[in-house]
């Protein structure tokens, strides 16, 4: 009979399977896919690292470390991905949300006042919205996407953060996701705040992506199409019909757009306009004032 593997030994196998197979970061993905099936944290590999492990959770943890070697994403595996400290599922039908996001949501909330109306145009998982309306109060929102399997994982999620302990209970209509391509099927108007992670990846940089990126998400959530710009030009140019006089436009944008985006707004007639960095020092996020 064999002994069982002791809990260290396990990860190590793990991070050298990864490893060989080229997966970025081995050796943080064999922790989590690990403590995913143990149901442990960060801690256990110092404090009980002689843990033995079950013939089950060996099995499932080999099921785990072959397939994040065919670079199926880790978040994909896991079926959730963490966000604002809150808890997403995800699948192959919404772009993964990442850590960059997460400076448009922080900027938003800077300005935004308790029992406003809050549209996110391209909202994918519905991470941005529901983040926004959870670290506000009496705030509503509208959340719009072309993809009908990208709305089914946003409601997904507005179930679950609509769960959550917070001091007033959300109404029947404080979270609506709807089918739209960009504003077409919008006819909800009057909105203090627009905010948009839109696809604005050049088309011609896509076969350049990690596979993880180019092969298991989803290109409609990262195609720009020619310079990147598309979206932003079709949504800076409705965007002024759905806001409110002073009512405030947030983009995420890529690391070299913030010129262009900016010039966008202002020819659009926008004012204030701020381009924020990230923690990496890259442009990240552009918002203005509705005049």
């Amino acid at each position: 009979m064999n002994r069982p593997k002791e809990y260290k030994k396990l990860y190590l196998w793990g991070k050298e399977e990864l490893k060989a197979a080229g997966v970025p970061e081995p050796d943080i993905d064999a922790r989590y896919l690990l403590e995913a099936v143990c149901g442990t944290n960060r801690n256990t590999l110092l404090a009980d690292p002689g843990r033995k492990i079950s013939p089950c959770e060996e099995e499932k943890y080999q099921e785990y470390i072959a397939t994040r070697k065919k670079r199926i994403p880790l978040q994909h595996i896991l079926g959730v991905q963490e966000f604002m400290g809150l808890e997403f599922v995800v699948n192959e039908n919404v772009l993964i949300p990442r850590q960059d996001t997460e400076c448009l949501v922080e900027e938003v909330l800077r300005f935004l006042q308790d029992g406003s109306k809050i549209l996110d145009v391209c909202t994918g998982s519905g991470c941005i919205l529901l983040s926004l309306l959870h670290f506000s109060n009496y705030c509503k929102g509208v959340g719009i996407d072309i993809s009908k399997e990208a709305l089914t994982v946003a409601k997904e999620n507005g179930e679950r953060i609509r769960a959550l302990p917070h001091p007033n209970d959300w109404e029947e209509d404080t979270v609506t996701f709807l089918e739209s391509d960009l504003f077409e099927s919008l006819t909800e108007k009057d909105f203090d705040y627009i905010v948009s992670n839109p696809p604005y990846i050049a088309s011609s940089v896509i076969p350049e992506l990690m596979e993880e990126v180019r092969l298991h998400e989803p290109i409609l959530a990262l195609d720009g199409k020619e310079d990147g710009l598309h979206f932003y030009r079709r949504i800076i140019l409705n965007s002024r019909d759905y806001l409110k006089k002073e009512g405030m436009l947030f983009f995420e944008i890529g690391y070299d757009q913030g010129k262009a985006v900016r010039q966008l707004m202002e020819e659009a007639g926008y004012a204030e306009i701020t381009v924020v960095k990230d923690l990496a020092g890259l442009d990240r996020v552009v918002y203005g004032i509705r005049k």
